[in-house]
């Protein structure tokens, strides 16, 4: 079986269940496990974001997806030399990755007899059973039991270590920046499963934009900043702390010094196994006293 991956999250499953040496072609932004930037590349970006501020990030995006520009190509030479049995695509979003229209057109194209399957899961608990879709669907069902397993006994361990705890902090994760986008899809979820309650997102909708002043208005005691494919260090090279302190003028998340920037791109913004890790860090962040520091990449912005 000769599988082609264009969802970052889905490649790290494939990895997580033994399935690596099946992967023959991974997206642009696949790039965990390391072994998977080993694999051919089938992807690229038409709109070059690396250099960009998260509002200029914005921009650019809205100024092509208003002019019906695409985000994403597929390189029909590349698709054709690793000529995959099957394509895993997504449907959740048109900015993150390459949508099953796109790769579609191209396996139309290429003639190849290419079977297409989505790996979308919008909950925590829709993670968990698409793992468990993918290990079936590739002959790997033990090892998908083994890590589906493994994840839920994290999640009960955290559920067990705060079983004493009796008030949910409010809040705010943001999925973007300048403009502020709160979280969506399985965001929320990881936030009640670390005892705490979203102010703003909902569990298995999309994300939406907001205005710092909304964000100020919904009085959040924590606010989590994860924006969307950052990591931890370019997440802080965005921040500008005294900006971001005037925003939250007011609420209990400046005044308490709760504002935290974390690795989104590892543990909040792809629907695969590291999510329990983002549910692990929250559980510390929102509860010290109860949960201690799993040890994942996080830092305190000073807006106090």
């Amino acid at each position: 079986m000769r599988i082609c991956s264009l969802v970052p999250a889905a490649t790290e499953v494939l990895f997580a269940l033994g399935l690596g040496d099946s992967v023959v072609g991974v997206s642009h932004e696949c790039d965990f496990p390391p072994e998977a930037t080993s694999r051919p590349v089938v992807t690229a970006s038409l709109v070059e974001t690396g250099e960009l501020s998260s509002a200029a990030v914005d921009d650019a995006v809205s100024a092509a997806s208003s002019n019906g520009h695409p985000l994403y190509a597929v390189d029909a030479e590349r698709w054709a030399e690793v000529a995959p049995d099957v394509v895993v695509t997504q449907e959740l979003c048109a900015v993150c990755a390459v949508s099953s229209d796109d790769v579609g057109a191209v396996v139309e194209a290429t003639g190849l007899d290419t079977e297409t399957i989505a790996y979308s899961p919008g909950t925590l608990d829709g993670i968990v059973d698409g793992i468990e879709e993918l290990g079936r669907r590739f002959g790997a069902d033990g090892e998908a039991d083994e890590l589906v397993a493994g994840m839920r006994g994290r999640l009960e361990r955290v559920a067990a270590a705060l079983g004493s705890v009796e008030t949910a902090p409010r809040v705010f994760v943001a999925e973007w920046l300048e403009p502020p986008y709160t979280a969506g899809h399985w965001v929320p979820d990881m936030v009640a499963a670390a005892g705490g309650m979203d102010v703003a997102g909902l569990a298995g909708e999309r994300s939406y934009r907001l205005q710092w002043s909304d964000v100020a208005r919904l009085a959040p005691d924590v606010v989590v900043l994860a924006p969307c494919g950052f990591d931890l260090d370019r997440t802080l090279a965005e921040i500008a702390p005294l900006e971001l302190a005037g925003h939250l003028l007011g609420t209990p998340a400046r005044e308490e010094s709760r504002v935290f920037a974390v690795d989104a791109d590892a543990m909040f913004s792809r629907p695969g196994p590291r999510v329990v890790d983002g549910v692990e860090l929250l559980a510390y962040l929102l509860h010290p006293q109860e949960y201690g520091d799993p040890g994942f990449p996080w830092s305190r912005v000073r807006v106090a």
